[in-house]
């Protein structure tokens, strides 16, 4: 092997209870999102406590979201009724967790009177942070990895990572070995869609609520849509990774908004003028 092949642990035990570094980083990920929401609630007129409060909305129907979406496509797997609890072991569907987090919201919107476009764009450069963090978890987990890489030359970290026992239907690696770390690409790209979104979010004067979320949509769905294609866990809709599909949703729904916007505000100097001012001030 040309590669560093790193010992990836599981977690580790403390008075008799292992702790599960996969629980560990989901936890940790969803603190990021509620902090960095906190931080930039301002912009859009919210308060510490309306974000606290959602935050009790969000993250139980985001984890239920997540889990029961994945089950759903593996029904085939868990055969044990009490296994579709042990969320520690991993299986959370992000796009089931997207679903239940937006009930959230909706939820949260219709009781306290808040505007639901103006939440979502201050939730959305915290939720692409949160994501690239929560990758890691997959890190420890051993799962959400790419196909097998057979060029002793590409097998280093971070292009490939080594799985120590490969379960997936038709892999051609020996059991173990170098795979595409496809977790690791979705991160990195998340990190860098967190960046654009907060530049767009402090930098343009949108004048309409939701086009930050719009450009999530967009941004998120690209990286997903060509990583997924690169993965060998995908969940399916008959032969169609219904990630990929939910992906390319997100990209058209978030594209019609932002020509919408576009169309709208075409006879003014809107934000569009804006951002290439920014870019020639920077220049």
């Amino acid at each position: 092997m040309n590669g560093l092949i790193l010992s990836i642990p599981s977690g580790f035990d403390l008075f008799g209870l292992h702790i599960n570094f996969y629980g560990i980083t989901s936890v940790l990920s969803y603190l990021l999102g509620i902090i960095i929401t906190c931080l930039v609630a301002k912009k859009r007129g919210f308060k510490l406590e309306d974000i606290i409060t959602l935050a009790c909305y969000v993250i139980p129907f985001a984890i239920i979201g997540a889990r029961i979406y994945y089950v759903l496509f593996r029904l085939d797997y868990y055969t044990n009724f009490w296994d579709v609890f042990k969320i520690w072991e991993g299986g959370l569907g992000f796009y089931g967790g997207l679903i239940g987090g937006a009930l959230a919201v909706l939820l949260y919107c219709a009781i306290h009177k808040k505007n639901f476009f103006a939440l979502i764009d201050i939730i959305a450069p915290s939720l692409i942070c949160a994501q690239a963090l929560g990758r890691w978890g997959n890190f420890f987990n051993q799962e959400a990895y790419g196909y097998y890489i057979s060029n002793p030359s590409l097998q280093w970290f971070p292009f490939g990572v080594y799985i120590d026992n490969c379960t997936q239907v038709g892999c051609t690696c020996p059991g173990s070995g170098w795979h595409l770390a496809t977790f690791f690409y979705e991160s990195l790209w998340n990190f860098i869609g967190f960046a654009v979104l907060m530049v767009l979010l402090y930098k343009i004067k949108f004048k309409t609520n939701g086009m930050i979320g719009a450009f999530y949509l967009i941004i998120y769905g690209t990286g997903r849509m060509f990583i997924e294609g690169l993965r060998t866990d995908s969940l399916y809709l008959g032969s169609i990774r219904i990630s990929q599909l939910l992906s390319l949703v997100f990209i058209v729904v978030g594209i019609v908004a932002v020509l919408w916007y576009a169309i709208k505000y075409r006879k003014k100097k809107d934000s569009f003028d804006i951002i290439m001012d920014v870019v020639k001030k920077d220049l």
